[in-house]
């Protein structure tokens, strides 16, 4: 009774185990089959027959020839060429990867699913039909030695032989079926190992194609930055000197170079607004750096628009948010002088390339204010309408809520600047600092300073007529006399600039002082 116990005991394991063996062989097949599905090159190819059947490799050499097409004078041509060169080195990184897989996890599953549990399965099915055999053998033994017949029982020995010949087959294959499925139960986490080395083969496979992007995408970056060229309109000032090596920004020469030539004596110049159309393309052909701007000369209300929305667009207002408060606090105080030289010292503030460029806007407004009575632009009247576009504060909002905050400043913060720009600013100005707008195609009439002259080529007058060039067409020149002393970082500094009668001009004297700020303007008679 113990044995058969025992007996009892081991055939429900062994069913037990046959059982789970069916369903490992049906979910290792399933998986295989999926995973050859993920696969992108073919399986069991040659590597190079391979590598060209991945849509990896076919999208590189499309982007590739796509570049070669566009050709070297196209931006997206070189992107397309570099970024095709760096999905080929993806395409080999996933070739490497399902060769791998297919080594490691692929014919591992297929092996377990095809050949091994099917010889375990069909080692079953031969005890099955052992057993029967064994059978048959017993039955005819039996007969035998219950039969009457002599010849029947003559044959009882053999037919004992062959029935314990039987049963000791059935045994051996018994046997070799348990030590198959006991050999199959202890090798279960080897098989289910399978299905972890297929997420650290993907893992490998993601680390490797991620090093790769990251080693060519901040070539491919700096590549792209030093081809593309950044729109103007919208992008900080320092950004767009330093990527376009300029000093001057681009929108802001070009604007000024154009109205120069043809919008001095426009009248309303900042004030009256242009048409939209007219607008949005000139300010396109600014933010693509052309110098093909001859079409936009005869609409200098259009320049002017294009100048305002530069200076508006900038992230940052040319006289910066830093220096708000100071502005605004220069502004309000009520001696004249004093309130001079305190925009005096907030000007000097400004940092570098911001100051360079108010300078070079501060000259051009004054010049344009000098033909008031043509073009009705006087100081008062362009620190109203450009005002705003240069000095906001960082809290404000929308277009109105910043013109409503600034209006009341405005007029004493930018007035008085162009009104003495060149007590400000006394050093000469050349308007054409980029040296873009060169000399006309045919000579103007001869005059003896007409080296002087620069403007765009081909500009006519009113009659068809070469301008003849005047001396002071695009260079600034002082027209006020300031004498004034300042003291900054214990150094003394006078300045003495040569009038004009067109504005008026303060007088100031020289104070000596030592270790304080610049002095007070006082009024010298």
């Amino acid at each position: 009774s113990y044995f058969k116990n025992i007996g009892r005991v081991k055939n429900m394991q062994d069913e037990c185990i046959e059982r789970r063996l069916e369903l490992v062989r049906l979910v290792s097949h399933n998986t295989h089959k999926r995973l050859v599905f993920c696969l992108q090159g073919q399986l069991g190819t040659d590597t190079e027959k391979r590598h060209k059947k991945l849509p990896l490799t076919g999208l590189s050499q499309t982007m590739q020839e796509g570049g070669s097409q566009l050709g070297e004078e196209s931006l997206i041509g070189k992107m397309m060429d570099v970024c095709g060169e760096a999905e080929s080195k993806l395409a080999s990184e996933l070739l490497q990867h399902e060769m791998q897989m297919e080594k490691d996890i692929l014919d591992p599953l297929n092996q377990l699913a095809e050949v091994e549990i099917p010889n375990i399965l069909k080692q079953r099915k031969q005890l099955a039909k052992l057993v029967l055999d064994y059978d048959s053998a017993k039955t005819r033994w039996l007969q035998a030695t219950k039969s009457t017949n002599q010849a029947m029982a003559a044959k009882v020995d053999s037919l004992k032989d062959e029935m314990d010949e039987a049963l000791n087959k059935v045994e051996i294959c018994k046997d070799q079926l348990s030590a198959d499925l006991y050999n199959f139960a202890s090798k279960e986490g080897d098989y289910a190992r399978y299905y972890v080395m297929l997420l650290e083969t993907q893992a490998e496979y993601h680390r490797r194609s991620l090093a790769a992007l990251e080693a060519v995408i901040p070539t491919i970056q700096t590549q792209q930055d030093s081809w593309i060229e950044k729109p103007a309109f919208g992008t900080a000032l320092e950004e767009h000197l330093k990527r376009t090596n300029r000093e001057i920004a681009l929108p802001i020469e070009a604007c000024v170079m154009m109205l120069l030539e043809t919008g001095m004596k426009e009248e309303g110049l900042f004030r009256i607004a242009a048409g939209a159309s007219k607008l949005k393309k000139l300010k396109a052909a600014l933010d693509c750096s052309t110098s093909q701007l001859e079409g936009f000369y005869s609409d200098p209300h259009a320049v002017a628009g294009a100048l305002k929305s530069y200076l508006r667009e900038l992230p940052e207002p040319l006289m910066t948010f830093s220096l708000y408060d100071e502005w605004i606090q220069a502004s309000n105080i009520l001696d004249s002088d004093k309130r001079l030289q305190a925009l005096w010292v907030t000007c000097d503030h400004l940092p570098k390339a911001h100051k360079a460029n108010f300078r070079y806007l501060v000259k051009f407004l004054a010049k344009l204010a000098q033909d008031s009575d043509v073009n009705k632009m006087t100081p008062s009247n362009i620190a109203i309408v450009l005002g705003p576009n240069l000095l906001w504060s960082k809290t404000e909002g929308t277009l109105a809520e910043m013109a409503a905050a600034t209006s009341v400043h405005v007029l004493a913060i930018i007035e008085p600047i162009i009104q003495h720009a060149d007590w400000f600013f006394p050093e000469e100005v050349d308007f054409n600092v980029s040296g873009m707008f060169s000399l006309p195609s045919h000579p103007p009439t001869p005059d003896l300073e007409s080296s002087l002259d620069r403007k765009r080529p081909g500009s006519m007058g009113q009659d068809g007529d070469s301008h003849t060039p005047r001396k002071d067409r695009y260079l600034s020149r002082p027209n006020l006399t300031v004498s004034a002393l300042y003291v900054v970082a214990n150094e003394s500094i006078t300045v003495t600039e040569t009038p004009t009668e067109d504005l008026p001009s303060p007088d100031f004297k020289a104070v000596p002082q030592s270790n304080v700020a610049p002095t007070n303007p006082v009024t010298n008679k």
